[in-house]
Order: structure tokens, then sequence, then C-alpha cells
């Protein structure tokens, strides 16, 4: 049975402390994650809230689905199951390189090991 909810479209300055006092509203909060942003250490504007159980959780939906924070309407859904990621991470980083043939030192073709055959 899954208690663990999405919580999107928060406001940045949005506390973990915040959002457990508002989802105590449905019942007993088990545990509460704010997503913040490595570089700046401020909140991406989502988060999760796990409840207890089930029941309390389907609560928080229908009592906190829209429900003005902030001057957000925040949305509130069953969190999906965590994608498995390959290692490395994705995308950025340096890559080197860049266009075709950049480290070939010219030419490239045919005949250029002339007198080796």
């Amino acid at each position: 049975m899954e208690s663990k909810l999405y919580v999107g479209n928060l406001p940045y300055n949005v506390t973990e402390d915040d959002l457990r006092g508002l989802f105590a509203q449905a019942g007993e909060v088990k545990e509460v994650a704010l997503i913040m942003d490595r570089a700046t250490g401020r909140s991406k504007g989502f988060g999760f809230v796990e409840m207890m159980t089930q029941a309390e959780a389907e609560k928080a939906i229908q009592l906190l689905n829209n429900h003005d924070m902030g001057g957000r309407p925040l949305k509130v859904s069953m969190a999906r199951p965590r994608e498995e990621r390959g290692p490395g991470g994705g995308g950025g980083g340096y890559r080197g390189g860049g266009g075709r043939g950049e480290r070939r030192g010219g030419g490239g073709g045919r005949g250029e090991r002339r007198g080796s055959y």
C-alpha cells in the first residue's frame, strides 16, 4: 500500500516544517522530503510527503490538491515509483571533441600514407 505523495508547485520559501504542519491536517506524517537545488541551496518547488497509512494519503490528496499555499495552487498526487537510472548521471559534463575529424591531424583520406606500401 502506497502512502507516499508527490507535492508540486510549492512556493520556493516553503520549509519541511511548513509541509509537515499542513499535511498533519490529513493524519500522521511519517516523512517529509523537500527537494533542494544543489547549486543554489533553495527549494526546487516540489517534494514528497509520506503519510502513515494509504487512507491518510488519500485524505491528504482530497484536502490539499489545489490548496492555495503562498499564492500557488498545490499539486498533490500519489508518488510514482522512482525510475532506475544508470551510473554516471545523464547528459552534461565535458565530453571533449567537437566536430568529426578534429583529432585526426588533417587529411585523413586514402593516399595519405604514400610510400608505405
